[in-house]
């Protein structure tokens, strides 16, 4: 059952809801409002934002760099295969919940938020992954000089 949260807010916490998939979900915005959300969050986590690496994993993670984050990244994506072949959702899920989170960290070291991610999955709807992969190769050629 859904529940109003309006009289729940917390400075600095959005408003929640029950989703009917039973998940919560930012109120107006739904995912992409959550996945905005978080990378504000994560953004204001950056040194140059008063980040502290002491008081903030975020912080921390940038302050090591790229490639510490890349490196997270590369863990995550294993734990979410072994969740996987393992046939657990509940770990499933969580684990794909950590390499999303720091893939947007990714993107924020790259100066990116999840709507570039959401615009160019949107400039492949309609194409099958076979047509949009032959696109990508074609324009890597092209721009390789091929």
């Amino acid at each position: 059952m859904s529940q109003d949260n309006s009289s729940k807010k917390t400075l600095g916490r959005p408003e929640f809801s029950d989703s009917p998939s039973g998940g919560r979900t930012t109120r107006g915005g739904g995912l992409e409002g959550s996945l905005e959300l978080l990378a504000d969050v994560i953004e204001s986590r950056k040194l140059a934002n008063g980040g502290d690496p002491d008081k903030s994993y975020i912080s921390r993670l940038f302050s090591k760099g790229n490639d510490a984050i890349l490196k997270k990244i590369g863990e995550e994506a294993t734990e979410v295969v072994m969740a996987a072949k393992d046939g657990d959702a509940k770990k499933l899920t969580n684990e794909v919940a950590d390499l999303w989170f720091h893939c947007m960290i990714a993107l924020s070291a790259f100066d990116l938020r999840p709507a570039d991610v959401i615009a160019e999955l949107r400039r492949r709807e309609g194409l099958s992954g076979l047509e949009e992969f032959a696109l990508r190769k074609a324009q890597q050629r092209d721009k390789d000089g091929d």
